[in-house]
């Protein structure tokens, strides 16, 4: 696509671009289709500059812009922009920003034309700055352009945020259908009308995020367009189906591209295999795998035979406006598919899944056996048995298994030895990891950020963090970039090591990257390291600047500071984050809802049974088990026995005294009770000892 642009950029003039050109001058009409660009003197630099564009001299051609005292006329802007963008270098892409930043700072914006504007937002997308690329394709929606399909579907496609490729799908119909509806639909504005590539990149944000409403509402005006849906469409249903778990709305994505005369792919049979092994049923995988390799082309009859459970759950979007039941019986795909590697190895990944290491080694050795080179082991094969002998500690079949790699001519790729690194590692094997990372380099593959985040925190593992650091500098200098995981990791070794100090330099660094996010697991790692050497108030005030900073914090945030309130011997600490907990379990604040795991609760419930704080304690006991966790009452049991036996027993106590801990005498009695120790509910003589019965 980026080639068709670029090649229309430099050979074209500025008046024949894709949709529309840009200048400075208003619309000659009110439909606010195109904009005519202003005739301007042509100078002896910019006839050089149109020259070096002409000739694809780009280097040479911004060599004259930068040198140019005057901003060059459209024609050579928009070239010079285009040309740029098209490198899909970093060097190119900031250079192209330079200008557009430049333009719209000397309000000149209109010398770029829809094309030129069009070739940035996609290489801003392809980049990774989906924010930049998105943000230029709205601009000339405002600004009464009208971009490319090709251009706003490619920044589309690569958008992580569902609901931001929904709100740019919507702006571009939005805007497309205003122009229709006044009459202006012609070949101009066909270029931006969307198609079916434009709507499989909607959809399948709506599919990763499981929106089946907006799924089920976007692919409802398919037809308004005059758009149908292809195999791309059906597959994108199917992944929509499995993240919703429908596993009985499979069958009928298939049943409903055959109906409409679309012949399913190789793919199709790929997303079915992998949503029936994602959703835990092995038994439908299997049996649909050996219908492709009986060569069956009524596999919608097997997958409905196979399919004979009621339906217990609530009707989705989909299954009512999309996927509605079909009345037709003996449907058949046109032609058989047959499993290849990759069905084979997502089956095999059921396996490993449920520990059937066996089954995962049998089925090796069948494709092993296959004439289909298709059919035979691959890389990905090879890996996935791989990891299954690493998740299990066969460390030296997994070893063999990539010596069978090399005789059988099977390069491994660095995710194989990366799975087998880990293995290593987390066996503390750090020798057999070095050697494994030397192989690596002799086969000509470099260490990336997984493999040196795997290495640090084998180091955490062996204790030796200064080895963790020299991975991480090593990583740096090689021109690694660190990622999220890195830092972390490299807090976590310092946090165990004891070294808080190191801590808060890392995570200092990790705060002055720009390519990094710091999330709630770098907040939580930099508090964790504080409170493991008992030093609460500092982590307190971090505490304090990662709410501040709008991270709500997590379980494994709060679990930190109560350790550490336990460790200081501060009851009233825990209270007030309790307090602080409960708000958040019962959504009394504006943070996520919490679920606190056993870990927190217990040793929250330990401070307050110490204290003797029993009201708070047979609150956070409530809160266990309301959670399914069940409390511990032989100790809760023992501590109470051991510290508080004797409360209330004086028998010397004044009468206001008495009074004022009425209260706290009432929950004593209440969490005694609730121990099943004598009470003033239930009153009897006990002991710590089990009495002994009669003639022993």
């Amino acid at each position: 696509m980026a080639s068709s642009l670029a090649g229309a950029a430099t050979t074209t003039t500025a008046t024949g671009l894709l949709s529309a050109t840009v200048s400075t001058s208003e619309p000659t009409s009110g439909r606010g289709r195109t904009r005519i660009t202003t005739s301007t003197f042509s100078s002896t630099a910019d006839n050089a500059l149109l020259a070096a564009l002409r000739e694809r001299r780009t280097e040479d051609a911004w060599v004259l812009y930068s040198r140019a005292s005057e901003i060059p006329n459209s024609t050579c802007l928009s070239r010079l922009v285009c040309q740029l963008a098209y490198q899909q270098t970093p060097v190119g892409l900031s250079r192209a920003q330079s200008i557009f930043r430049r333009l719209r700072r000397e309000k000149q914006l209109g010398r770029l034309d829809c094309n030129s504007l069009g070739l940035l937002a996609v290489s801003a997308a392809k980049s990774g700055d989906t924010v930049y690329a998105s943000a230029i394709v709205n601009s000339m929606l405002k600004t009464g352009y009208l971009p490319h399909v090709k251009a706003w579907s490619a920044v589309l496609s690569r958008l992580d945020d569902a609901e931001a490729a929904i709100t740019l799908f919507d702006a571009v119909c939005r805007h497309y259908q205003q122009l229709a509806d006044v009459g202006t639909a012609d070949v101009v504005m066909a270029d931006m009308k969307p198609d079916c590539g434009a709507f499989n990149a909607v959809l399948n944000a709506c599919a990763n995020a499981g929106n089946a409403r907006e799924f089920a509402r976007i692919f409802g005006t398919m037809d308004r367009f005059s758009v149908k849906p292809d195999v791309l469409t059906f597959n994108i249903m199917i992944k929509l189906c499995a993240r919703l778990e429908k596993k009985h709305l499979l069958v009928r994505v298939l049943e409903k591209m055959v109906e409409a005369g679309i012949s399913p792919c190789i793919t199709t049979f790929h997303s079915l295999v992998a949503a029936y092994v994602g959703l835990g049923d092995l038994g439908v995988a299997e049996n649909l795998v050996q219908a492709m390799r009986e060569g069956r082309r009524d596999i919608i009859e097997v997958l409905r035979d196979t399919n004979l459970e009621p339906n217990r759950q609530e009707p989705c979007l989909i299954e009512n406006s999309v996927l509605e039941l079909s009345t037709k019986s003996a449907l058949q795909i046109k032609s058989s598919y047959y499993p290849d590697a990759r069905i084979y190895t997502t089956l095999m990944k059921g396996y490993m899944q449920l520990g059937r290491v066996n089954d995962v080694v049998i089925m090796l050795k069948a494709m092993k056996k296959q004439d289909d080179k298709l059919s035979q082991p691959d890389h990905v094969t090879y890996t996935t048995v791989i990891t299954a002998f690493v998740n299990n500690c066969l460390m030296d079949e997994a070893r063999m298994l990539l010596t069978e790699m090399a005789v059988a001519k099977i390069p491994a790729t660095r995710v194989t030895y990366n799975v087998l690194l880990k293995g290593y590692c987390q066996m503390m094997q750090m020798e057999k990891a070095d050697a494994l990372v030397q192989e690596m380099k002799e086969n000509g593959l470099e260490l990336d950020a997984v493999s040196y985040n795997i290495l640090i925190d084998g180091c955490i593992l062996v204790d030796d963090s200064m080895r963790a650091l020299s991975y991480f500098n090593e990583m740096r200098t090689k021109g690694v970039v660190p990622t999220k995981v890195s830092y972390t990791t490299l807090m976590k070794a310092f946090a165990v090591a004891g070294q808080p100090k190191l801590v808060v330099k890392v995570f200092d660094e990790m705060l002055q990257d720009p390519r990094v996010k710091v999330d709630d697991v770098a907040w939580n790692m930099l508090i964790d390291g504080y409170c493991r050497l008992g030093l609460l108030e500092e982590g307190k005030k971090v505490f304090k600047r990662m709410k501040e900073n709008g991270v709500h914090p997590t379980v494994a945030t709060y679990g930190s500071l109560a350790n550490a309130i336990a460790m200081a011997r501060r009851p009233g600490e825990a209270l007030l984050l309790w307090n602080e907990i409960k708000q958040r379990c019962n959504g009394e604040v504006e943070a996520p809802p919490l679920k606190p795991d056993e870990g927190l609760l217990g040793t929250l419930a330990d401070i307050c049974v110490r204290a003797a704080f029993f009201k708070k304690a047979l609150e956070i006991v409530a809160c266990m088990e309301e959670n399914g966790i069940p409390p511990n009452k032989t100790k809760y049991r023992r501590i109470y026995i051991e510290m508080h036996s004797k409360m209330f027993t004086s028998k010397h106590a004044s009468t206001a005294r008495q009074e004022r801990r009425s209260e706290r005498k009432r929950a004593a009695e209440a969490f005694k009770f609730w121990l099943g120790l004598p009470n003033a509910y239930y009153g009897s003589e006990w002991r710590l000892e089990s009495p002994i019965e009669d003639g022993e």
